[in-house]
């Protein structure tokens, strides 16, 4: 039962208490970024600047650090992008045993500590005689990226009547033509949100990517690193509103592609 009336005055000062507790930290960093005193954090800010940018991004090890991340992040997109498209098809599509447990497995990494899954990778990596470096990179950040992609999928197939498939195979396409022609389509603002997701997701992990990187140097593996250099705290500053950017803007779009749907998170928003 929904009351009409509106939230009370306490209600929303805690609603508003709560987003600021979330988004203040990340407006200090975002302001720093900007300051033109070089201290850690001088208050009031001494002034506006761009300097901090100029320097962040004529680093060799800024940029490899950035080009590394966008390497794994689109890697890892497109192979969960393909491995959630095929088992959400394969779930919607046909009824067999364990169907609900493999729903179930295909979503548990992102539902485990990262921790924990960041072990188990590497420990199976050990034992298959692979030492850590990019494909552990790219493997271990697909293992929770396939799950956004799925759930996206799946609740766009579960809004897709298989009478359409049916009759498109009556008319004479064969699985490939209407895959391309008629399941695609509708799939396709779907996939692009979990896509999206994905690559946010991958581009700024940090708890997998400890274990699974081996001598690899991703952003925030390199952020992680200058918390013990104070002097480069501006530079540092930068490159997290960076990485904030990079990984809200692609959020946002998911969220405007998926909007009027029940594609976000599953079968609600």
């Amino acid at each position: 039962m929904h009351s009409n009336n509106g939230a009370s005055p306490l209600l929303k000062l805690l609603a508003w208490c709560g987003l600021a507790l979330l988004h203040l930290p990340l407006l200090v960093i975002a302001l720093y970024a900007f300051n033109t005193e070089s201290a850690a954090f001088s208050f009031p800010l001494q002034g506006f600047t761009l300097k901090w940018f100029g320097m962040a991004l004529s680093r060799p090890d800024v940029l490899a650090a950035i080009g590394l991340s966008l390497q794994v992040a689109a890697l890892a997109t497109l192979l969960a992008m393909i491995l959630g498209t095929l088992a959400a098809l394969a779930i919607w599509r046909h009824s067999f045993f364990g169907r609900d447990g493999i729903s179930m497995l295909l979503v548990l990494p992102i539902a485990l500590p990262g921790i924990i899954t960041g072990l188990a990778l590497l420990a199976s990596f050990k034992q298959l005689g692979i030492e850590p470096g990019m494909l552990t990179l790219v493997v271990s950040h697909a293992t929770f990226c396939v799950v956004v992609v799925f759930n996206n999928v799946i609740a766009r197939f579960r809004r897709t009547s298989l009478t359409l498939i049916e009759a498109s195979m009556d008319l004479g396409a064969d699985g490939w033509q209407t895959f391309r022609y008629l399941v695609l389509p509708n799939i396709a603002t779907a996939l692009l949100a979990g896509g999206m997701l994905a690559f946010a997701l991958s581009f700024d992990e940090i708890i997998v990517t400890t274990f699974t990187a081996g001598h690899e140097k991703t952003l925030p593996i390199w952020l992680l690193g200058q918390l013990t250099r104070p002097r480069d705290v501006p530079v540092t500053n930068v490159v997290a509103l960076l990485v904030m950017l990079a990984t809200v803007l692609p959020i946002l779009g998911a969220y405007y592609l998926t909007k009027d749907t029940d594609s976000v998170a599953g079968s609600g928003k």
